[in-house]
């Protein structure tokens, strides 16, 4: 850190020492809280998969998108700590009357029934575009709904602000965007 960078606020307690991502003294990355209730927190790596139980919440709510390090609580390392965080935001997904774009159109028409594509979007984000059975896109954008784990979790990933999802019989985009 240099002398005119503001260092992140913390929610107590240190990381003792060593290289952030040694498991043992600190874990530094994004994650997705699974669960949240008012004594503790289920936080899941984005990058990683590996979840991590934290036996006190520093106030976090379930769907919530952290930057943190956490650390394992001793003496059995088996819950975690909050030591800091760098970030903390919530990444809606919303359906969209919009439909698909011409660019994520012209995907489709592109692909057979049943393919996905994912495309990187200009700046931050990306899309991805599905073709599908006409008479099941209202199905196809309802499982894309339902898969708020599975969808946030990639909006994380990505670093992004929202989950737009548009549709028009046979193509169900899902935008990701900053």
């Amino acid at each position: 850190m240099t002398d005119d960078e503001t260092p992140p606020a913390s929610s107590g307690g240190t990381v003792d020492g060593g290289d952030d991502d040694d498991p043992v003294d600190g874990k530094t990355g994004t994650f997705l809280v699974t669960h949240a209730d008012t004594d503790s927190a289920v936080l899941r790596d984005v990058h990683d998969g590996q979840v991590h139980t934290v036996e006190t919440n520093p106030g976090v709510e379930t769907e919530d998108v952290l930057e943190a390090t956490i650390a394992p609580d001793p003496p059995l390392e088996v819950t975690y700590q909050v030591v800091a965080v760098e970030d903390r935001w919530t990444v809606p997904i919303e359906e969209s009357e919009e439909p698909p774009t011409p660019q994520e159109r012209s995907i489709a028409a592109d692909q057979p029934v049943g393919d996905l594509t994912r495309e990187p979007r200009a700046g931050v984000g990306e899309l991805h575009v599905l073709t599908v059975p006409e008479e099941t896109t209202a199905e196809a954008v309802a499982d894309v709904l339902e898969d708020r784990e599975g969808t946030l979790a990639r909006a994380a990933r990505l670093g992004v602000n929202r989950v737009e999802v548009r549709s028009e019989p046979g193509v169900v985009s899902v935008r990701y965007l900053p």
